[in-house]
């Protein structure tokens, strides 16, 4: 350290004097940008109304790192891998920094993008294969199919939650950059394998083994993204993440369409076909992923990119830009696993039950007729390729729904509101099915099950939902305690998240097995459970509003009661925690 208080790289060190002191050799920050509003899925629409802004005016955000005791709680580990570009002093303006977010979205997310692609084409090519008599060939049935899904789905639960489990273990020790591509390339060989399925025992151990090998691939993929991301700019990023979900659907169906026609090459089904090109093309995806996808912002030099992605400065603007936003980040390569104790405390939190129930219902009134639409399709008398095409609408409208909800939600400021879409889509459409018989036109009944199918996807909206009303973060400086906190308050997000998940995956394994043999072809008793489901889920959501409103209120009103002395005192002294608080409010 000089005598200016700085270390050997100008950097400015937790300890290099008073608090005065060091507030004189801040350099100038740039004006706070308002995130007040940027939460969820709102960033995507608050990003296109965003005011104009000279470029070349300090960008560089404050944060704790500005006042001398915060920096000295939050300056990097020296084990952080970043921590050669932290710099305190930095700064830079919106120019470098649109510029360096430019590089980001061009190296990093496009290919995340595409890593998603392969893992829908792995996981629901199934469906087209559907629409070439997959069953029969193999002499299944359709409770076979749904005991497939079960396992599918089970195993998808094991390896994706957020206990200590394998996925989780191995990516921890080596790296999501290591483990990703990993996985990309195991589940592709089980994948591709399934062209030699040969009857009910194999059929199930590939579902099975595909479910636990892509279980950890979303979250660890959402965990990488974060290094390179800030908080108001993610959502925009796994809005588009969650779109090539769709884009996948209609590439597969395009693919389906043609390589189903080999159907007699070789005496193969075509079927056959589909899973081992398919296996192939995610397998070259999953391959060039090991080159693709580097360990962090600063580690993108190899022995095969000798220059790397990005410059110092760049480099420098991405390490300190992320850590001023979540200082917390710092310590996220060497993350701790969720304990056990940690995922109990967060079941046992009953404010949160009315959405961990919404997650496990939720999806209940249209995952069946998803699942079962290249069947239904095929029972209606459409061949393999009109099948394979007549998917394609419902992938588009769902699309288009997607971002409808998350407008809505931004629209109204009510996440009942905009999730309870999906239900009130959905009821109508299921009476109405439930009221089709053998001489109903085939048209007709696409047109419902198009619609049906393309419904609203709201899991997002209620990913954010369960984890605001976890605990809301509000820095204060000169509240040292609550920011020392800090990467405490996250985790327990995380884990609030992490378990409305399991919920949802839950949810999945049930209605996986609602439509059944018996039932066939109009599945009549399987729609009249989904209508009474609909319709409880809507009184579900009412019940949520009012149950988080009238906790609000009760809140509200014993708090107003007091004065500002007591509050400040409570605020002081409370050993209440999270949504606990009595200065907390739910969002509903």
């Amino acid at each position: 350290m000089n005598d200016d208080g700085l270390d050997e790289k100008g950097g400015l060190t937790p300890t290099s004097g008073s608090v005065d002191e060091i507030s004189e050799k801040i350099p100038p920050l740039g004006v706070p940008i308002d995130t007040a509003n940027q939460g969820g899925f709102s960033a995507i629409f608050s990003y296109f109304r965003r005011p104009k802004i000279d470029l070349d005016v300090i960008a560089t955000q404050p944060s704790v790192f500005d006042n001398p005791v915060s920096l000295q709680a939050y300056t990097p580990p020296k084990s952080y891998e970043n921590a050669h570009r932290f710099d305190v002093l930095a700064r830079w303006t919106w120019r470098e920094e649109k510029k360096v977010i430019r590089k980001i979205d061009t190296r990093i997310m496009i290919w995340a993008c595409i890593m998603f692609l392969a893992l829908d084409l792995d996981r629901s090519n199934i469906s087209q294969a559907n629409s070439d008599n997959f069953l029969d060939d193999l002499n299944l049935t359709t409770n076979d199919y749904n005991l497939g899904n079960t396992l599918f789905r089970l195993s998808f639960l094991l390896a994706a939650s957020p206990s200590e489990l394998p996925s989780q273990l191995v990516s921890k020790r080596i790296g999501p950059d290591v483990w990703v591509p990993c996985q990309m390339v195991l589940w592709s060989v089980v994948s591709l394998c399934q062209f030699w399925l040969s009857g009910r025992k194999s059929f199930l151990a590939c579902r099975f083994l595909l479910g636990f090998l892509q279980g950890g691939f979303i979250p660890d993929v959402v965990l990488y993204l974060s290094y390179f991301y800030t908080g108001p700019e993610l959502p925009l990023r796994l809005a588009f993440f969650w779109l090539s979900n769709y884009l996948a659907d209609i590439v597969a169906a395009f693919l389906a369409t043609g390589i189903l026609q080999l159907r007699g090459v070789n005496g193969k089904e075509g079927w056959r076909y589909l899973f081992l090109l398919e296996g192939i093309l995610t397998l070259v995806i999953g391959l060039i992923t090991f080159f693709m996808m580097p360990a962090g912002p600063t580690q993108t030099k190899t022995w095969f990119r000798p220059k790397g992605w990005f410059t110092e400065r760049e480099e420098v603007i991405m390490v300190n830009r992320v850590l001023r936003d979540d200082p917390a980040k710092s310590d996220m390569h060497n993350r701790e696993g969720l304990s056990i104790k940690m995922i109990w405390k967060s079941i046992k939190d009953w404010r949160l039950w009315p959405i961990y129930a919404l997650g496990l219902v939720h999806m209940m009134p249209v995952g069946p007729p998803q699942t079962y639409l290249t069947l239904s399709l095929r029972n209606l008398g459409f061949d393999t390729t009109e099948t394979n095409l007549l998917t394609i609408p419902s992938v588009v409208i769902g699309a288009i729904m997607l971002f409808f909800t998350a407008w809505f939600s931004e629209a109204v400021n009510s996440r009942v509101a905009a999730t309870l879409i999906l239900q009130i889509w959905a009821l109508p459409l299921l009476i109405a099915l439930y009221t089709f018989n053998h001489s109903t036109s085939q048209w007709v009944y696409f047109a419902v099950v198009t619609l049906l199918t393309g419904f609203p996807y709201v899991h997002p909206i209620q990913v954010a939902w369960a984890s605001r009303n976890s605990f809301s973060v509000r820095q204060r400086l000169g509240d040292w305690k609550r920011l020392f906190a800090f990467a405490d308050i996250e985790r327990c997000r995380t884990v609030s998240a992490s378990i409305y998940n399991m919920f949802v995956q839950t949810g999945s394994i049930v209605y996986a097995n609602i439509y059944r043999k018996d039932d066939k072809p109009l599945y009549k008793r399987g729609n009249r459970q989904l209508i009474a489901i609909c319709s409880m889920n809507i009184c579900i959501y009412i019940f949520t509003y009012f149950f988080y409103k009238i906790m609000n209120a009760r809140r509200e009103k014993k708090w107003n009661s007091w004065s500002s002395k007591e509050k400040e005192e409570y605020i002081k002294t409370t050993k209440d925690e999270g949504n606990q608080r009595l200065d907390f409010r739910f969002a509903y």
